[in-house]
């Protein structure tokens, strides 16, 4: 169960990661924001917003079948990974800051991703030991 999750929400990570990369090479291209016609058909004609769909769908499908095997509550927190994989990788790609309410922000969203998982597995211990001094 344990490799199922880590590959499940890796993979929710790079797909959700992707998307919003690709929304963000999107926004930088669709400047100036003139809301004609032309301006749309610059931003339906580029390929970052196809791909950011295609991310989009496949963390749809992802997420789905995590959470049919997963708890909802480590589940949703879980999910949040790409908040900080996207921050990384907006430093990396775009030149974007690293401030200190950044690093804090990421520290805080790990920190409550860990203690979700944990407070899950002490949950997911007893709840099998209760089911098993029942049969």
């Amino acid at each position: 169960m344990k490799r199922f999750f880590f590959f499940g929400f890796g993979l929710l990570m790079i797909f959700d990661t992707f998307a919003q990369i690709c929304f963000k090479f999107t926004a930088i291209d669709a400047l100036p924001l003139t809301f004609d016609s032309h301006w749309f058909a610059r931003v339906v004609s580029n390929p970052w917003l196809y791909g950011a769909i295609v991310g989009y769908i496949c963390t749809f499908f992802t997420w789905i079948t995590l959470l049919k095997r997963l708890s909802i509550g480590a589940s949703f927190a879980a999910s949040h990974l790409e908040v900080v994989s996207v921050l990384l990788l907006s430093i990396w790609i775009f030149n974007e800051p690293l401030t200190l309410p950044k690093i804090c922000g990421a520290l805080l969203i790990l920190s409550g991703i860990i203690c979700l998982a944990i407070a899950e597995e002490k949950i997911a211990r007893e709840t099998e030991r209760l089911h098993s001094s029942t049969h």
